[in-house]
């Protein structure tokens, strides 16, 4: 499964005491391209555009469909974060994938 990095914050244990990472996790869904409807060269570049648009509000956050459910909150501690070996960054797309009681973390798009 895709996620997204929506969100790391700095958490202080209360049991422990210890700074650690929350760290949120939003499923991303893979986009489809829309399919071209074929017309005049005007109606092409009306499409072409209304896309570029929806592209740039998305890009700002304005974005016209509903706001993402939360797929998972990791709680780690600073040396369990390391252990990760996986730096996570907000809005980095991530391969989320559950082996053998593990949970591994891949780059999505390299």
């Amino acid at each position: 499964m895709l996620v997204r990095v929506h969100r790391v914050s700095s958490v202080r244990d209360p049991e422990t005491g210890r700074y650690g990472k929350m760290i949120e996790l939003i499923e991303e869904k893979r986009v489809q391209a829309s399919p071209r409807i074929p017309g005049a060269p005007e109606t092409l570049m009306i499409q072409s555009m209304l896309q570029d648009l929806a592209s740039y509000f998305q890009s700002m956050g304005l974005a016209l469909a509903p706001p993402a459910k939360t797929k998972m909150i990791l709680f780690l501690t600073e040396e369990e974060y390391e252990m990760l070996g996986v730096k996570l960054d907000v809005n980095e797309v991530y391969e989320l994938v559950f082996e053998k009681g593990a949970i591994r973390f891949r780059s999505a798009y390299d």
